[in-house]
């Protein structure tokens, strides 16, 4: 009886979960100022995981064979992020991108982008995105010190990204990737209700446990009348460097298979290997120091996918 009871309880408050999700999605759906655009920026692509326990809850470590070392796969994600960005603007020099990291308490653009120091201020107060690679980037990364923690509350956290999102001088962009952190909390609504997005890619490995958390990821954005142009299965394979033998550490086709269940597309899948780490571990992308490997196609590839599926960008 005592089982009986405890497992509905478990059941209603996660369903009381839901509930309040779903009310505050509503809310600030009514009550937030109208969207107001990032002055010269044409379209905002926000990519997103949803999964923010992947690496924390599972710690994959180094076995026998050194060239296997599974990262963070919350890294990982952000991996991808950076070289989407890069691939856009890869794909199509004579489209300027900017890459916005409103991840607060673990900013990972300015190591990935080889990027370091504060931001110059303009004449009107405004910060100046730092640029390598051809992408201008802004991130807290950029304001706080390397090893130091953010130990802030939600109004600190939301000031923070007020400051990204309106505080900066893009000058001119075709498109500005957001790199969201992980989970459906206060930021990603915050971001969602206050500018006018292009679209959303999720990102997400093909386990149980992430695919959970991309999916509300989806319908968060749904809810919020963001439209979600596909999902992108990463750390989809892993090859052994020594005998080619094909491994899915994570699973084969779950992100196949949630996208087919949300009526989505998927935009690419991107392999578990040592080479995406490695070169943004240096600040060095694979997109742009491996541009003929496998992996920095299957980031242009993606890219591709992407602006295919965005709408006409304003004249």
């Amino acid at each position: 009886m005592r089982s009986l009871r405890g497992g509905l309880g478990q059941r209603s408050s996660s369903s009381r979960d839901e509930a309040l999700r779903d009310k505050r999605a509503q809310i600030l759906s009514r009550g937030l100022p109208k969207q107001k655009p990032i002055e010269g920026v044409k379209q905002v692509v926000v990519l997103a995981s949803g999964k923010g326990g992947v690496g924390k809850s599972t710690t994959a470590g180094r076995g026998q064979n050194p060239s296997v070392h599974l990262t963070n796969p919350d890294m990982a994600l952000g991996f991808g992020k950076v070289n989407v960005a890069l691939a856009l603007a890869a794909n199509d020099s004579t489209k300027e991108v900017g890459l916005l990291d409103v991840d607060i308490y673990g900013p990972s653009i300015p190591k990935m982008m080889n990027l370091k120091g504060n931001p110059e201020l303009t004449p009107k107060n405004l910060m100046r995105p730092l640029k390598n690679y051809g992408v201008a980037c802004m991130s807290m990364g950029f304001l706080i010190e390397e090893t130091a923690p953010v130990v802030w509350r939600g109004l600190m956290v939301m000031s923070a990204v007020e400051k990204l999102l309106r505080q900066v001088d893009w000058g001119q962009l075709d498109y500005l990737v957001i790199d969201m952190p992980p989970g459906t909390g206060d930021v990603q609504l915050s971001v969602s209700q206050n500018i006018p997005i292009a679209g959303a890619v999720i990102v997400s490995t093909p386990q149980d446990v992430a695919l959970l958390d991309a999916r509300k990821g989806a319908e968060m954005f749904r809810k919020v009348h963001v439209p979600v142009l596909g999902l992108v299965q990463n750390m989809s394979v892993f090859q052994c460097p020594k005998c080619k033998h094909e491994t899915h550490i994570f699973g084969a086709d779950g992100v196949r298979d949630l996208a087919k269940t949300l009526g989505l597309d998927i935009l690419g899948d991107i392999p578990l290997h040592v080479n995406i780490r490695e070169t943004c571990d240096s600040g060095q992308p694979v997109v742009i120091s491996q541009p003929q490997s496998d992996a920095a196609k299957a980031y242009l590839k993606i890219a591709l996918e992407i602006v295919r599926r965005l709408p006409k960008p304003p004249a």
